[in-house]
């Protein structure tokens, strides 16, 4: 199975997640995804995400200058946001348990 399609049906809901811990700008929240196991995630796939989910009112933006480079554009996540991550979380959660009840009926996972 290929797992960058995986990752682009979950991708609003994975950002979600990494920026309701912490505000990042873009980079950093690509890194933040492949730290935690999503390494097939593209840049440009998460600035789109990003820039979507701020356009929905999902997200909040803001600028931080920065002594090494340009300027970072910096997103936190909102209440419009928080609300998207719970949903899409309860979602995600009821077919990880389809998934596995599927999987265990058919012998593949251990």
């Amino acid at each position: 199975m290929d797992g960058t399609q995986l990752v682009k049906g979950v991708l609003d809901l994975a950002v979600l997640a990494v920026v309701a811990r912490e505000d990042g700008y873009g980079y950093d929240v690509v890194r933040r995804l492949r730290a935690a196991g999503l390494e097939e995630v593209g840049d440009a796939s998460v600035y789109g995400t990003l820039r979507r989910l701020y356009s929905a009112g999902a997200l909040t933006s803001y600028v931080v200058p920065s002594d090494e480079g340009p300027h970072r554009k910096y997103y936190g996540i909102n209440a419009q946001g928080r609300t998207v991550l719970k949903t899409q979380g309860k979602t995600w959660a009821e077919f990880a348990r389809t998934m596995d009840g599927l999987l265990d009926q058919a012998g593949v996972r251990s």
